[in-house]
């Protein structure tokens, strides 16, 4: 029979033995990005990180890496409105906070709202809508903070399983929650969410867990299962090897979005809303693709 002191010590070598493995190594994300405007043009910005419509970002920090996208309201170009600026200037505001420091990585909520009150106070007006999806990794406490408004989103895969994901935000179907900026006298026209109405969570991650973010033109031409096999395809960690498997992931997604004859996700959750639709959904495309390495300088 053990003593009580004799148990005490074992006590203390099992609590000590697990704190010594305990990774204090910092983390970082190596992120490539990819993507295609509606206008074909194959993976060409415009001014900062936009394709068509859409918007990114990636950030670093000394505290955290952070990553951001936006999908500008195409509606808006009916009024004259050039939709890309909203979703441009939301992620610009976003990546300028970051460099800045102006946040807390375990609330990429705040960025989002700080960013979003910047542009309504801009004195030169603005215009538009945008969906937005924020995703954080803290370099210390390996935890991966997101805020997703809206049908962008970001999955998180170990071992060729998703293990972590946004969850979809419509009004009704084909109608995200977004922020928008109205005309003067417009505002209860306009379709308009509060950014704490952004669905959050908080993660931990593992060396060589893979993050994809995106915004919906993926998502609703790519089931889950063909962008995992697209994902095998990744082998390691390095730059280069990542950007090829964005571009891959990012090019199919194309080809389907003008597939007549494909059974899109979008024209799936179609038929389920009662419409008649097949066939993928032409849009624009961003994919930031990230693997969580060991943080370097």
């Amino acid at each position: 029979m053990l003593s009580v002191l004799s148990y005490g010590r074992l006590v203390a070598r099992a609590v000590i033995g697990g704190l010594s493995q305990t990774d204090s190594r910092d983390y970082s994300l190596v992120t490539a990005s990819c993507g295609f405007g509606k206008d074909f043009r194959k993976g060409i910005l415009k001014k900062g990180m936009c394709y068509g419509d859409d918007a990114c970002f990636i950030a670093r920090h000394r505290s955290a890496d952070v990553l951001g996208v936006a999908d500008g309201v195409g509606g808006w170009r009916d009024y004259g409105v050039d939709p890309s600026q909203f979703s441009g200037t939301l992620m610009k505001t976003c990546e300028r906070l970051v460099k800045e420091g102006r946040f807390v990585p375990s609330n990429p909520v705040g960025v989002l709202t700080t960013s979003y009150y910047e542009l309504l106070q801009n004195k030169v007006p603005l215009l538009g809508s945008s969906t937005a999806c924020i995703v954080v990794l803290d370099r210390q406490s390996h935890q991966l903070h997101t805020a997703n408004l809206g049908d962008s989103g970001f999955l998180v895969v170990r071992g060729g399983e998703v293990v972590h994901r946004s969850d979809e935000q419509q009004h009704y179907f084909n109608t995200p929650f977004q922020l928008s900026i109205a005309p003067p006298g417009a505002e209860g026209a306009v379709l308009s969410d509060s950014p704490d109405a952004a669905d959050s969570s908080s993660f931990d991650v593992q060396l060589g867990d893979i993050i994809l973010t995106a915004t919906d033109g993926l998502f609703d031409n790519m089931p889950d299962y063909m962008i995992l096999q697209e994902l095998k395809k990744l082998k390691n960690s390095n730059y280069e090897s990542i950007q090829q498997t964005a571009r891959s992931i990012a090019e199919q997604a194309h080809v389907l979005a003008y597939d007549p004859n494909y059974m899109s996700p979008f024209a799936q959750f179609a038929c389920d809303n009662g419409l008649n639709v097949r066939g993928g959904k032409p849009d624009d495309i961003t994919v930031l693709l990230s693997i969580v390495a060991e943080y370097t300088d």
